[in-house]
């Protein structure tokens, strides 16, 4: 009987659950129909930016979030993939699609070439191979001149189209490519969450040892979740390509793109399907708008202000806002053991 109530519980919190996720979709899709919602305003490049980097966050949070493996150079992947945008556009005068998916797919393949000798470290170790990772490639491509070298890819201004998936006049297309790949990668990870590369992922992320005396492939998995981790960050970076309309090393190659990535994770909530979005709602409106508002104190401002919120966030909680809600009771049972890592009944 208590199996009964515990499976019903459990299928109606995931229902619940469902029910929020395409709420939301719905919520944000709707502005696109909503006149002066979507256009030229700061309102909606700080929307596009929020959709953007919570599925950057999301895309680095399979790997270090619901793997376990901490990893410091996903702006490598996420610059291949804006470097394939770059390359289609700029040096080939062609649409950017096909060097999206080949930026993604050389993303993968470069992650599980990077990830077996890497895999073999673990912990610290293995999170400052991955800085080394980004300053080999940063310093590659800034004196690689079939890329553009340090000068970059500076894109043609061209007329606003589906496409080429670029536009001047206004952001609305950019928010309705936002919004797709938000879903996209989104769902890619609600998919996997309930299948059994998500079980064997939070396996090893909880002991490496028992998941594999249970028959686990730790190797295999971490590899899987690496190129899948991948793939979606170049997805990322050719978006991001698009909407700077150039590319170069330091804008999508650098240390402090590898740590965006991980820091909105960390501030939303590490292996929780809405941590990566709570982060990047709650950080990227606060800085684009403290940036804004503060310009009269100089350039930085909006670093201290981030810098300051990641610091309280991991004195007080660091679990997260995910933590927070868990700590006020406003999550499921469920929902707080994924918040807390709590395992506890």
């Amino acid at each position: 009987m208590n199996d009964k109530n515990g499976s019903f519980m459990k299928s109606k919190r995931r229902l619940i659950d469902n029910i929020l996720w395409i709420g939301l979709i719905a919520v944000l899709a709707a502005l696109i129909f909503i006149p002066g919602a979507i256009g030229k305003s700061t309102h909606t490049h700080v929307l596009v930016l929020v959709l953007l980097y919570a599925s950057m966050a999301q895309s680095w949070n399979i790997l270090g979030g619901y793997c376990g493996q901490i990893s410091f150079g996903h702006s490598v992947f996420f610059g291949l993939g804006a470097y394939g945008a770059g390359m289609a556009m700029v040096t080939y005068g062609s649409m950017p699609w096909l060097g999206i998916l080949a930026g993604a797919i050389i993303a993968a393949v470069t992650s599980v070439l990077l990830g077996w000798p890497c895999f073999k470290l673990r912990g610290h170790y293995f999170a400052i191979a991955t800085f080394a990772i980004v300053e080999i490639f940063g310093r590659v491509f800034l004196i690689w001149d079939w890329i553009g070298g340090a000068l970059g890819l500076d894109y043609p201004i061209i007329k606003d189209s589906w496409s080429y998936f670029l536009w001047s006049s206004n952001k609305t297309g950019y928010y309705t490519g936002a919004l797709v790949l938000f879903v996209f990668i989104f769902g890619v990870v609600r998919y996997i969450e309930s299948r059994k590369l998500g079980y064997y992922m939070r396996a090893v992320k909880e002991g490496q040892e028992t998941a594999e005396s249970l028959g686990v492939n730790s190797t295999k998995v971490k590899l899987t979740a690496m190129a899948l981790s991948a793939f979606l960050a170049a997805l990322c970076g050719a978006f991001f390509a698009q909407y700077n309309y150039r590319v170069d090393p330091p804008m999508v190659m650098s240390l402090d793109m590898s740590m965006k990535f991980v820091l909105i994770t960390i501030l939303g909530g590490m292996g929780t399907f809405w941590g990566p979005f709570l982060g990047a709602a709650v950080l990227i409106p606060l800085q684009e708008y403290t940036r804004t508002s503060l310009a009269f104190l100089g350039p930085g401002v909006d670093q201290m202000v981030y810098g300051l919120l990641i610091i309280f966030m991991m004195v007080r909680q660091p679990k997260g806002i995910m933590g927070f809600l868990a700590e006020f009771g406003i999550l499921g049972r469920n929902e707080k053991k994924e918040a807390t890592g709590d395992d506890a009944s």
